[in-house]
């Protein structure tokens, strides 16, 4: 299970989230720089226990939105992935590390696979060894999710994450509080918790298996 950390950052999540999210296609906030707040999510584990992996919730005051980000950290760059780097940082334990948009990480995408099949648990956020009981997947489908190579594609909707052959996989960036209900046609999914800007505890959709048109 994730061992975390209790150190210092620098930059922050949170400071380098806020140059980063308006230059997503999905970011629904004006001109304003964001007002951001860690609202919530959870980890996967990496196998080799080399690739930190974390869906990151943030809150912006300026919307306000919730947006859900999900980031790896490595100990080296990803090879071909420049595009998707964030930022660099130092940790006060690990030293430095890089950080990734997840969502172009293969370690990532593999473990997301894993849990979306059910062959691994989520991991608390914040705790070591710990399960997060208010993350819940589904899957129906009988392909293998995210097998092959992946392409990534950013509308203002989300992010949609497709391979030669199987289902979709997209991710909700924007959440919205709602019932635990994926869309009646989706495949699978995954759903969590997190604080809105006022304070309430809510769930929504974080993502969802569809099938390819």
């Amino acid at each position: 299970m994730s061992i975390i950390h209790r150190t210092w950052l620098k930059p922050t999540k949170l400071e380098f989230l806020t140059p980063w999210l308006p230059t997503r296609a999905w970011y629904q906030g004006g001109t304003a720089t964001p007002q951001l707040a860690k609202a919530g999510g959870f980890r996967l584990d990496d196998p080799e226990g080399e690739v930190g992996i974390e869906f990151f919730v943030a809150t912006d005051a300026e919307g306000p939105h919730a947006y859900l980000v999900p980031l790896t950290y490595r100990s080296a760059p990803l090879p071909g992935a420049d595009h998707a780097l964030i930022t660099t940082l130092e940790h006060g334990v690990l030293g430095q590390r890089w950080v990734y948009d997840g969502v172009h990480d293969p370690v990532l995408t593999g473990a997301l696979a894993a849990f979306f099949e059910g062959r691994i648990p989520a991991q608390a956020q914040s705790t070591s060894d710990a399960l997060d009981e208010e993350v819940t997947h589904a899957y129906a489908g009988g392909a293998p999710l995210l097998a092959g190579e992946v392409t990534v594609t950013e509308t203002a909707e989300g992010t949609t994450l497709t391979t030669p052959d199987g289902p979709a996989v997209r991710f909700d960036r924007l959440l919205t509080a709602v019932a635990d209900t994926p869309p009646a046609d989706a495949l699978g999914h995954v759903t969590g918790a997190w604080t809105d800007v006022e304070g309430n505890r809510v769930r929504g959709v974080f993502a969802v298996v569809e099938a390819r048109a």
